[in-house]
């Protein structure tokens, strides 16, 4: 049985990882054992669909129907929690069968309706930030969910038209919303226009501005998992391995344990 960790109000950092789509099973599983033997507070994540792809070309996933059988084997052999993108209304009653917490994505933050489906099924929602829109506005997205368990997540701003920029204070503004913070370290270093029909960036960047994030204050982190990153089907220059993971959780959590000492 999988149980979600505890998020916010003192509780340790929560990490959210996973591979950004379900490219196969086989690889999805590997990076599943990868993730649970590091016995964290940790919730996987992987999209049966990723709707909003830079190009028409480009690889999507399996589909609702496959890839929650998929996530649900994940769930059974592993014991992990699991959280997974609608981009749909009439996508989260099934998602919700599966998956512990429903994520919004951030191009898709301002979606009412989508929103308000989400929340019916009594499923915590985690809400990314869109590139966008305003941190100190997170506030009336929360208001969407209608009461329901709401956390939202950080992934830089649009800057200029082909790159992404991390404003620590946007971590600041958005506990204004007073819900569980989150931090995306992965899709924060994308580059939007980087590789034309594909979405570029710089996985070595990830580590510092978690580090970072770490350390003016989060409840998770949120970073996107690959056994070979080079070969992924999606996010191909930003994907961690599970050794970079690793080393990404020491370091952020010896910065938090660090900020709680002093505060």
């Amino acid at each position: 049985m999988s149980t979600l960790p505890p998020i916010g109000s003192g509780h340790p950092l929560v990490f959210v990882a996973g591979p950004c789509v379900i490219e196969d099973a086989d690889l999805t599983y590997a990076v599943a054992a990868a993730l649970a033997a590091m016995k964290l507070p940790l919730i996987f994540k992987a999209s049966f669909d990723k709707a909003n792809r830079s190009s028409l070309h480009a690889f999507r996933g399996p589909g609702l129907t496959a890839g929650l059988n998929v996530l649900a084997e994940v769930k059974d052999r592993y014991g992990l929690p699991i959280l997974t993108d609608v981009h749909l209304p009439e996508q989260c009653e099934a998602a919700a069968e599966v998956a512990d917490v429903l994520q919004i994505p951030a191009f898709l933050c301002r979606q009412t309706d989508l929103i308000v489906a989400a929340a019916r099924t009594g499923r915590p929602l985690n809400i990314k930030r869109g590139q966008f829109l305003d941190p100190r506005r997170m506030g009336l997205v929360v208001e969407k969910a209608g009461g329901g368990p709401v956390w939202l997540t950080e992934r830089g701003t649009a800057f200029g038209h082909g790159d992404l920029v991390v404003d620590p204070r946007a971590l600041v503004w958005m506990r204004a919303a007073g819900v569980p913070l989150l931090y995306d370290c992965t899709h924060a270093v994308q580059v939007p226009a980087g590789t034309g029909p594909t979405t570029g960036g710089d996985r070595a960047m990830a580590l510092p501005l978690a580090r970072a994030a770490a350390a003016v204050g989060v409840d998770g982190l949120f970073a996107e998992v690959h056994i070979d990153p080079s070969r992924a089907r999606s996010d191909a220059d930003t994907q961690l391995t599970p050794a970079e993971f690793a080393t990404l959780v020491r370091q952020v959590q010896a910065i938090d344990a660090a900020r709680r000492a002093a505060a």
